[in-house]
């Protein structure tokens, strides 16, 4: 009787969400004059986006700090904070799906009246949470990648800025070189220079998204050299100095730890290995003379 409960609920949910489909195709034709066939096809992201606008409102405050953590992120498939949280209600809802049917067919001990609602909903926890993981673990991606960069494009703007040519210009030769974070986030500096924001500005406010220290301490040395009039092209070639020394530091410390860091894998790998060769035979020949 459970089982078909749920699957009339089922049923139920998909004639739901065709029905919002429908509504939602038929509101964009009557838009357009009822002629849908011609419009551009929206992604799949932004349909979801429209269709689950009811339920995926945010408060001003949250929306805000999603927004941060998606510029972070690089804007991953040009998400808003409302398409991110439809995504996880749509993850959620999927999983829990998932779950229910799991609970009915696995052969539990519990009753399955228990076990189908308890699996959905761990699983729609789940779902719920992994795209807050999966955004997370894409800013450390995109830091790590401008942390890699950051010295060799310094160098490269030393470089260009002490050939005579202006800032901007090595920005832009640094969009150039650089086809990862780095090269994303100057180009972003660049377009809002060009759009009219002062050039302090918008170098500041990419360091402050971006979240590198290093990246940091660079803009904070270009805006001060800008304001006291120092020749950045010699506070660059310090920066990029110290960032080189700063990279020889880290990398030595890594080496440091890999010794400590062996020796869980060599204890719990290697040495039961061991134990097992060596001390395998002698315990065979216990065994056999005890019998």
């Amino acid at each position: 009787m459970m089982q078909v409960a749920i699957a009339a609920g089922l049923i139920c949910g998909v004639i739901v969400f065709a029905y919002f489909i429908a509504i939602d195709q038929y509101r964009a034709a009557a838009a357009n004059g009822g002629h849908l066939a011609g419009s551009p096809r929206q992604p799949f992201l932004k349909q979801l986006e429209s269709l689950m606008r009811p339920v995926s409102r945010l408060p001003a405050r949250t929306a805000i700090q999603i927004r941060q953590k998606l510029s972070q992120a690089g804007n991953p498939a040009s998400l808003t904070p409302a398409g991110f949280q439809a995504l996880r209600y749509s993850l959620a809802a999927l999983l829990a799906i998932a779950g229910l049917a799991v609970g009915l067919v696995l052969p539990l001990s519990i009753p399955d009246f228990v076990a189908a609602p308890l699996i959905g909903a761990l699983a729609a926890a789940v779902g719920y949470v992994l795209p807050l993981i999966w955004l997370e673990q894409r800013i450390a991606q995109r830091r790590r990648q401008i942390q890699r960069s950051l010295a060799e494009a310094t160098d490269l703007l030393t470089l260009v800025v002490e050939s005579g040519m202006s800032l901007d210009e090595g920005m832009l030769s640094i969009t150039e070189r650089f086809h990862n974070a780095l090269g994303d986030e100057i180009g972003k500096v660049l377009r809002e220079i060009r759009l009219g924001r002062p050039r302090m500005a918008a170098l500041e406010h990419m360091a402050d998204t971006a979240g590198v220290s290093d990246l940091h301490h660079l803009v904070e040395s270009i805006v001060q050299s800008d304001q006291m009039g120092v020749p950045i092209a010699r506070l660059l070639r310090v920066q990029a100095t110290e960032m080189r020394r700063r990279q020889r530091q880290g990398a030595q410390e890594r080496a440091a730890q890999a010794s400590s860091r062996m020796v869980f894998p060599m204890v719990g790998c290697i040495f039961p290995v061991l134990w097992i060769v060596l001390l395998g035979p002698a315990i065979i020949q216990v065994l056999k003379s005890l019998k």
